[in-house]
């Protein structure tokens, strides 16, 4: 199943290019006081959502999928976890390329080694935060480069510690396309990559049932016409489900928590008036532009 959130904050059941507007899933939801839970309320009470959506599915009112505006299928995340030279590729041209690495941040690692055993995670702000029908809007753009990135995204759907490696995926309530957009210079990662439109998740939430393994989904991205990145998860130096131990071994996870797993090798700028085309092999395509 698929779940979105669209125009003013409805809740819509996808299936192909129709929107079902299962908005009054929301009544399953608890009244709230101050202080509020962590995490995010709907991503919580999933596996309730999801029967009632396909409830609500007979008498809703539809709308065609690019007639309106997406926003991110998790509202209320409360941290992005960003795993840091994550396939070989993307680290070698990170290696080669001072417009990458900045010498502040160039590392060199030996083959077999893992980036992420050094550099550990990064968390990027909640607030960077947008949907595929929401643009990416450039900062520095007179003075600095911004590259486009895209990732496989987990988000996640129970509040969790220490999780076995062999039951992350248990506590995955969905998979997302993810746009790491990452402005280069010499400052940490956080601050790089958490501007605000600077992570982009959609177009819609796909439920772990449809994906068979999210260590081996083919993707790519492009920009305007021409195809900028094309991998596989399968290449992936930390697969997922060891990225979900390891993050929750550091930290709490909360449901609607975002980990994406990183980018591969053809990374590359982008500019006011590109159209950004993003395809995840179970997930589908997302849709953007840069202003």
């Amino acid at each position: 199943m698929r779940l979105c959130r669209f125009n003013e904050g409805r809740i819509g059941l996808v299936e192909g290019d129709v929107i079902y507007d299962v908005s009054a899933v929301a009544d399953l939801l608890p009244a709230m006081r101050w202080p509020l839970p962590l995490g995010d309320a709907l991503i919580a009470r999933l596996p309730d959502i999801w029967k009632r959506a396909a409830e609500l599915k007979a008498n809703a009112a539809t709308f065609k999928l690019d007639a309106v505006k997406l926003l991110s299928p998790v509202a209320n995340p409360g941290k992005i976890i960003g795993a840091p030279l994550n396939y070989r590729a993307h680290l070698a041209e990170t290696h080669a390329s001072v417009a990458l690495h900045n010498n502040a941040h160039k590392t060199d690692f030996a083959a077999e080694e893992r980036p992420i055993d050094k550099l550990g995670v990064f968390l990027k702000a909640n607030s960077s935060l947008i949907g595929a029908g929401e643009d990416i809007v450039l900062n520095f753009r007179d003075t600095r480069r911004t590259d486009h990135e895209v990732e496989l995204a987990v988000v996640i759907g129970q509040q969790v510690r220490d999780v076995p490696v062999e039951k992350a995926l248990d506590v995955v309530a969905g998979y997302a396309i993810g746009l790491d957009t990452t402005v280069r210079g010499p400052e940490e990662r956080s601050f790089r990559k958490s501007i605000d439109t600077y992570s982009t998740l959609g177009p819609y939430l796909v439920s772990p049932d449809e994906i068979a393994d999210p260590d081996n989904l083919e993707f790519w991205i492009d920009v305007g016409s021409e195809r900028r990145q094309h991998s596989n998860t399968s290449r992936l130096i930390v697969g997922v489900r060891e990225l979900i131990s390891l993050a929750s071994r550091w930290y709490t996870l909360h449901p609607g928590d975002i980990i994406m797993t990183g980018t591969p090798e053809g990374v590359s700028p982008i500019v006011a008036g590109d159209k950004i085309t993003a395809w995840i092999e179970g997930i589908g395509t997302l849709k953007t532009v840069v202003r």
